[in-house]
């Protein structure tokens, strides 16, 4: 009986296991894993430490005894694998529980290792209020010293899904919170027009945003009392929350040989087998590759490790098929906020070497009057081929739904065009008639139209700054124009512009706006069919407009 020998049993290595039992009994499938816990759900971390989640076995609903029965897998915790030798297929491991050693076997190997939180190298990182978020046994250190102590202030450093969710958790039980980043935004993986906007809620909600700050010291002893950053500013704090980042477990991989990829995680190829004969790597130790651009790429999340997982356990068992790419796809819930993103932001796109046509389309999910909330969506489009390249969207309710409809077009290949052309699900509790998917479709491909093209504020503000002439037209009421309006704009209502055109000067690159941006596109369709040779439409209109002048 061939023997399969997996080293890690959080989703991914579970999931190798549970696949590959499914497609053979004729083969010895052994799990060994350091840690306590199984095929835990890390992301339910924060949830479990805000209260939101009462027991922490619910976060772990599946132990060793539950795969022994179901699925005949021996899965040893608290047993390390301390070293491979490939050549003879052996495998030294320590039982953590008694410290004795012994040897195993295997005829295939899979590298389930994960990863593990990053501690920056400061001083105070050992101090009993100081914490990383990783695995359940943190989960219930970090709700214990709340509970026990009841700290009254915290200090997140990192501004990535887990911190922004510990920020909000932590808050939601009345401590103060100050987060500290030190790139220039919080959440990488977003522009930094739409991370604004996730800060600005997070402000709105108490929670104190400090980018572009480095920690350098954490003060205090014992217990840490203050968090001393580079700039000199000291930021006292009764709890510290590490959140910056994770570094996939290669060690055992590298004293084998394993190549490991651009990203730092273990290099594999579509059948998740890495350089090694008879030797694979899946989940967070493993980098995945762009769907868009076929590029390595590393995103650890829980779905892409079960995928990973269940692909290496059929492809042990002989089944002909192979990972297909990721989209670096991410959600998450920020207070009364969803923030998701797919595909390639527009600094990605403009790094890749696209020409690209962005639009921001602010939206509600459903009709107002069915309680509909508005939603900002910023898609990226290839000007050259028309097909979308990315999407983010930030809003209280609805983004799921229309993230994954992007994420599902992204993946086929689809234009823009063909976004409008979807037949979605209509009706008003659940959305709008033309769906906030199927305007972003319709106004990029108008978009691709070297005639109708869009200008991001970004754009026009970079421009006009340089000494570009433009003629900048509102097309809103006065009250709206009085209230806050383009700098350098002259009012001229959707109304008066047909009989207006003739004041403004046809060979001027002009720029027409209204409040989000559908009216300013009519107004382009009018001074285009008047003969004007350039007419820009303000992607997002005025709102989007006065938000990144606000916040650059």
């Amino acid at each position: 009986m061939k023997k399969l020998m997996i080293i890690g049993s959080v989703a991914a290595g579970t999931s190798v296991g549970a696949k590959a039992r499914r497609n053979s009994e004729d083969i010895q499938i052994t799990i060994y894993d350091r840690d306590t816990d199984i095929s835990y759900s890390g992301c339910g971390i924060p949830y479990y430490v805000g209260g939101e989640v009462a027991d922490l076995d619910d976060l772990t609903p599946r132990n060793a005894a539950w795969f022994k029965k179901r699925y005949n897998i021996d899965i040893h915790t608290q047993h390390e694998v301390e070293s491979i030798n490939h050549q003879e297929k052996t495998a030294v491991i320590r039982n953590l529980i008694t410290n004795e050693t012994f040897m195993d076997s295997y005829d295939t190997l899979v590298l389930a290792t994960g990863a593990t939180s990053f501690v920056p190298p400061i001083s105070g990182v050992e101090a009993e209020n100081v914490f990383s978020v990783r695995n359940i046994r943190n989960a219930g250190e970090i709700r214990n010293y709340v509970d026990t102590h009841l700290p009254k202030t915290a200090t997140i450093v990192g501004g990535g899904f887990i911190g922004l969710e510990m920020a909000e958790q932590l808050t939601q039980r009345g401590i103060e919170v100050t987060l500290v980043e030190r790139l220039p935004q919080i959440m990488p993986p977003l522009d930094q027009d739409m991370a604004a906007r996730v800060a600005e809620h997070l402000e709105e909600k108490n929670v104190s945003v400090m980018t572009g700050e480095t920690v350098k010291s954490l003060q205090g002893g014992k217990r840490i009392t203050s968090v001393l950053l580079e700039s000199g500013q000291a930021v006292e704090t009764d709890l510290v929350i590490l959140s910056v980042g994770i570094r996939p477990n290669t060690e055992l991989a590298k004293e084998i040989g394993v190549e490991i990829g651009s990203t730092g995680a273990i290099k594999v190829n579509r059948k998740m087998q890495t350089n090694v004969p008879n030797v694979y790597a899946v989940g967070d130790v493993a980098e995945s590759f762009s769907l868009i651009t076929g590029k390595p790429i590393y995103r650890p999340l829980g779905s892409t490790a079960n995928k990973t997982g269940r692909i290496a356990g059929q492809v042990i068992t002989g089944e002909d098929t192979e990972h297909r790419g990721i989209l670096g796809t991410g959600i998450f819930k920020v207070f009364d906020l969803a923030v998701a993103q797919t595909g390639l932001t527009e600094k990605d796109a403009v790094e890749e070497g696209y020409t690209i046509e962005v639009l921001h389309n602010i939206k509600p999910d459903r009709p107002e009057y069915l309680g509909g909330k508005e939603m900002v969506i910023k898609a990226v489009a290839d000007r050259r081929t028309g097909k979308l390249l990315g999407a983010q969207i930030v809003g209280p309710q609805g983004v799921d739904k229309r993230i994954d409809v992007f994420v599902t077009a992204i993946s086929f290949g689809a234009k823009a065009e063909d976004l409008f052309h979807l037949d979605l699900a209509y009706a008003p509790p659940f959305a709008t008639t033309k769906d906030p998917v199927m305007y972003t479709g319709m106004a990029l491909h108008n978009a691709f139209n070297e005639k109708a093209p869009l200008i991001t504020p970004q754009q026009l503000i970079r421009e006009t700054e340089s000494g570009e002439a433009f003629q900048i037209i509102d097309t809103r009421s006065k009250a709206q124009f009085e209230k806050a309006h383009v700098k350098g704009a002259i009012h001229i209502p959707l109304g008066d512009l047909r009989n207006r055109a003739s004041e403004l000067n046809r060979d001027l690159k002009t720029v027409v706006y209204c409040n989000k941006g559908v009216t300013g596109n009519a107004a382009q369709n009018i001074l285009i069919n008047h003969g004007f040779k350039q007419v820009y439409n303000l992607s997002g209109g005025n709102k989007n407009y006065q938000h990144v002048v606000k916040n650059f």
